[in-house]
């Protein structure tokens, strides 16, 4: 458990490391459009402040025993909700692009839909620890729980954010196959879900515009596809060792949020294949020990909550990824630890802080079911219940 939690600790810290310098590079040339100022510097302090946040919190919460999330999950699974439902607030609600999904906060802006990935986890967390017994049923492994995490989704959906709406549907469908769901409950509900987001963006204009930029990027490249196109030439031109720390060109204006969600083609470009790898690497890593302490959580609530903090760092880094190197259409989210944005950043640590609270209590090759009539075979985790 000590190396994995030390290799965890290294990666994030490195890939933070890498976030901070690579977002003052990326932002250096960038011009206030009303003031005509650099932003670069105060981009830069302000992500510093909101990592320094981030990181008292993660080790507030490495400190705390995990179980008292178990106690408060429902308020806190109300209260991101309450929160997310401020972005709908006027002239508190943010309205950037035609989506609704951010709010003013005294020197800064919150985006409450990185809140609720972890209300949204804890609660999943703590229906699973209630119901393990009964998650092979289609009510309690699939209707109910289907409630709770669609009254999330539903919330984030309208505002409109799709990204966010799959990559949550991801995850929490990963957890609850882990805890006992059946894939012939599953299937349907996917399908269901699928064809409700086929229906969306065939009826939402800019979206589908994306998905058919997505499809014929060459038609589209200098248009809805213009970022991915020059994600993909920044890349490209970075070669093995890049251009150097600084010397990127695709910032000069060329690929507009290069210092947010596209951040991995100015890695690319100036570190070359070398520095992308290992953001790979790291990310892989993370994934190997979010699941090692998953397996080695000392009951089932512990257990489900790595993985789904794990499963929402991985596959938020996947989709990233997936965008910039032109293998998914855009989707708008931040690479964890990395690209611009104080709540994205400040959510990834708390997570990482979940994650050390459980394994801190960890009973090494121990998965013990929190219902006191359960046993070994309730455990999915377990080489008996497998």
């Amino acid at each position: 458990m000590k190396a994995a939690v030390t290799t965890l600790a290294f990666c994030v810290a490195a890939l933070l490391a890498l976030g901070l310098v690579m977002l003052y590079s990326s932002s250096m040339v960038m011009m206030d459009k009303h003031t005509h100022v650099e932003v670069g510097a105060h981009m830069l302090q302000m992500q510093v402040l909101w990592c320094a946040l981030g990181i008292i919190t993660c080790a507030v919460i490495t400190a705390l025993d995990y179980q008292l999330l178990k106690k408060i999950a429902w308020p806190l699974f109300i209260g991101t909700l309450l929160l997310a439902l401020l972005v709908f607030v006027p002239h508190l609600g943010m309205k950037i692009n035609g989506a609704r999904r951010w709010i003013h906060v005294p020197g800064a802006t919150l985006q409450p839909s990185e809140i609720v990935k972890l209300g949204l986890i804890i609660i999943v967390a703590w229906y699973v620890d209630r119901s393990q017994r009964k998650m092979n049923t289609f009510v309690r492994g699939i209707i109910y729980p289907g409630a709770i995490i669609g009254l999330a989704l539903g919330m984030i959906f309208i505002e409109p954010d799709r990204g966010t709406t799959i990559l949550l549907a991801s995850v929490t469908g990963t957890m609850l196959f882990l805890a006992g769901v059946r894939w012939l409950h599953l299937i349907p509900v996917g399908a269901l879900g699928l064809a409700g987001l086929a229906f969306s963006i065939a009826h939402d204009g800019m979206r589908s515009g994306r998905i058919n930029a997505w499809l014929h990027p060459e038609a589209h490249a200098n248009g809805v596809a213009l970022q991915a196109t020059q994600a993909k030439i920044a890349i490209g031109s970075g070669g093995l060792l890049g251009l150097g720390l600084g010397d990127g060109r695709q910032k000069l204006g060329f690929l507009p949020e290069i210092h947010s969600d596209f951040i991995f083609a100015n890695i690319g470009e100036e570190l070359g294949l070398v520095a992308t790898a290992f953001v790979v690497i790291a990310f892989l890593l993370i994934g190997l020990c979010g699941l090692y302490i998953a397996l080695n959580a000392r009951d089932q609530f512990g257990a489900q909550l790595a993985i789904g903090v794990t499963a929402l760092i991985c596959f938020q880094a996947i989709i990233n990824i997936g965008v910039v190197t032109g293998l998914l259409p855009n989707k708008g989210l931040a690479l964890p630890f990395i690209s611009s944005g104080g709540s994205s950043l400040l959510a990834m640590l708390m997570g990482v802080g979940i994650l050390f609270s459980v394994a801190r209590q960890a009973v090494p090759g121990k998965i013990s079911v929190t219902d006191p009539g359960g046993s070994a075979n309730d455990n999915p985790f377990s080489a008996k219940g497998k």
